[in-house]
């Protein structure tokens, strides 16, 4: 098998394997991933996560031309914004997870820093999680606020919406992104009973052990 049908059928097995857990539901979530030759496979619109076709998902070429596939993901600009502010870039998921997105909803949520230090695997894999505003499905604003971020942050949280996560390849990029939920889901388990985070010498500790981008 090439390595272009290599990542296909990995792309297709993430995916699924993220829907059987109930990270994503539905048609919802996408997830795009970079070629040998500098293109893009990119899950197509209206597509679930559970039945990815690995012949059918959209494939761009270096240019940013769909050469053949389906249409893709109505949220390309998200995709295309993290591609284009992150060198390091590899691949982009999106997910509808449903304790992200519930603490996306909380009043008091970090918008600067929106998961809680309660281990050290949400900074070692995420750094700072930016919290954006609630945008409509689809709008291409969602990628301007990505832009704005000059590639600092390679996770971001959209309000009432759900997580993206940029990752050095495929695999990086999930297991961050499931990373993200975990955390959110033990900070909604947790939520009015005071849990004991870890302090903010813990968190430099981590930060300086791991090598993390954290302070921008």
């Amino acid at each position: 098998m090439s390595d272009d049908g290599k990542l296909r059928e990995l792309i297709c097995t993430l995916a699924k394997s993220m829907f059987d857990r109930g990270l994503t539901g539905g048609s919802t979530g996408n997830i795009s991933a970079r070629t040998g030759d500098g293109g893009l496979l990119v899950s197509p619109t209206g597509t679930s996560f559970g039945r990815l076709d690995p012949g059918r998902l959209s494939h761009f070429d270096a240019s940013g031309k769909l050469i053949d596939g389906d249409p893709p993901t109505k949220e390309m600009p998200l995709h295309a914004a993290f591609y284009e502010t992150r060198s390091s870039a590899g691949a982009v998921v999106h997910l509808h997870s449903c304790h992200s997105v519930a603490l996306s909803m909380m009043p008091d949520a970090d918008t600067d820093n929106f998961l809680p230090p309660l281990t050290p695997y949400g900074i070692m894999k995420l750094g700072r999680v930016k919290l954006l505003p609630f945008f409509l499905p689809g709008d291409a604003a969602m990628g301007d606020a990505v832009r704005g971020l000059a590639g600092k942050r390679s996770a971001v949280m959209l309000a009432n919406h759900g997580p993206v996560v940029a990752g050095k390849d495929v695999e990086a990029a999930c297991n961050a992104v499931e990373e993200l939920e975990d955390t959110a889901r033990l900070a909604m388990l947790t939520r009015g009973l005071s849990p004991r985070a870890l302090t903010d010498a813990q968190v430099r500790a981590v930060v300086t052990k791991f090598n993390v981008d954290w302070d921008r």
